[in-house]
This record gives structure tokens, C-alpha cells and sequence, in this order.
């Protein structure tokens, strides 16, 4: 079983963009901040990018027949995950959907904030890393 927190910071709307991600797997965690300054984007964007890169990052760092516990804060990303819709991200989920899949399990769990901090922290040092 794989746990995975992610989360976004923006800097504006839209604007530069951090990413976080944790990935906690047989007692070793993984911490991972990425500045996005490339492409602006807002944080409901930034939600999906981070989730986007964790994903691609456990399927190229661990098998496929794993159990993935995903954790975020975002209830946008939540939800259009659980209902696989959503009304503005379509694109954004068309593109994470193909990643989930590529597991066995994937349960998606929204969490308060105040539970994401690690994620959060990571987001907020790779948004300080933007031009």
C-alpha cells in the first residue's frame, strides 16, 4: 500500500504554480516540490498537475499491482475523480484518468488542509523556487 499527498500553490490567478507531493511507501517517504513557471495556471489547475505528476511518478517508481491511498485537499479534485466528471477540469481529468487506471486500486480521499501541511509545505518552497 502506497500513500500519497499532493497539493498546489499559485502565485496569482493564474500565475507561477508549486507543486507537492509525499508519497509514503513501506515506511520511507518520498518529498518531492516542483516549480511550474513555465505555464501559468490557477490553483484548481495546479490541483490537477499535482496529481498529475505524482501519479506519473509512482508508475515510474513502483509496480502497478500496488493499493494507492490518495489524500488531498482539493475538493474539486476529489470530487470529479469520484463522479469522474467535472464541469470546468474535463481535460485536466481526461488526462489524470489514464494515470489512476494504470493501478489496481486507487481510493481518493478528500482531507482538511490542516492535514495536508506536508504537501502544503512542499507546494509553498517550489513556489518560492518561480521566477
Amino acid at each position: 500500500m502506497i500513500k500519497i499527498f499532493t497539493d498546489a500553490a499559485t502565485k496569482g490567478n493564474p500565475g507561477p504554480t508549486g507543486l507537492g507531493i509525499i508519497i509514503i511507501s513501506n515506511h520511507k517517504q518520498i518529498q518531492l516540490a516542483i516549480p511550474v513557471d513555465k505555464e501559468k495556471m490557477d490553483n484548481h489547475h495546479g490541483e490537477f498537475a499535482a496529481a498529475h505528476f505524482g501519479f506519473k511518478y509512482l508508475i515510474d517508481h513502483f509496480n502497478n499491482n500496488e493499493t494507492i491511498l490518495f489524500y488531498t485537499d482539493s475538493r474539486i479534485l476529489s470530487d470529479a475523480i469520484g463522479k469522474n466528471y467535472t464541469k470546468h477540469y474535463q481535460k485536466e481529468l481526461a488526462a489524470l484518468n489514464p494515470l489512476l487506471q494504470r493501478f489496481s486500486t486507487v481510493v481518493t480521499q478528500w482531507i482538511p488542509e490542516s492535514q495536508n501541511r506536508g504537501a502544503h509545505n512542499l507546494a509553498n518552497q517550489a513556489l518560492r523556487k518561480t521566477k
